[in-house]
């Protein structure tokens, strides 16, 4: 049986605004049976959601999951953590760099691939400074204006 393409796209849009993207991964999820039925109803939210290391191993903290709507008891917890899906060469590459001074793992976009299951883009990131945030503004500025011309 031939799947639909799926439409939810989740996205975090200030990520491209307060940081600068070094290097960007795709990461499975480990989801329960109402989180993944939620994450189809695109009722989730990463705006405040990071990555963190416990061990070798790579979580989600503060990504928000609505309780799906017709959970019983064993419905989920909305901001628990959640493991992501990587090769342990990404790991390892991943946890070095976040040892560095300044560099952290944030969350882009989740989505639904077209076997079901969900996936998201992170990427290995930099803070930028207020006046890293200033040019980021006037060159959205200039452009826009350049369209108009």
């Amino acid at each position: 049986m031939a799947r639909l393409k799926s439409e939810v796209v989740i996205k975090n849009k200030k990520a491209e605004y307060q940081f600068f993207l070094v290097d960007r991964f795709m990461a499975g999820i480990v989801l329960s049976g109402t989180e993944i039925k939620s994450i189809r109803e695109a009722k989730a939210s990463i705006n405040e959601a990071f990555c963190a290391f416990a061990g070798t191993e790579l979580f989600i903290r503060n990504m928000y999951v609505a309780e799906y709507s017709h959970g019983t008891a064993f419905n989920h917890e909305p901001r628990r953590e959640r493991k992501l899906l990587l090769n342990k060469r990404e790991l390892r590459k991943l946890q070095a760099k976040v040892k560095e001074k300044g560099f952290t793992i944030i969350p882009l976009r989740l989505f639904v691939d077209e076997n079901g299951r969900a996936k998201m883009d992170i990427a290995l990131a930099r803070g930028k400074k207020l006046y890293d945030k200033r040019e980021s503004i006037k060159e959205k500025d200039l452009k826009r204006q350049l369209e108009r011309a």
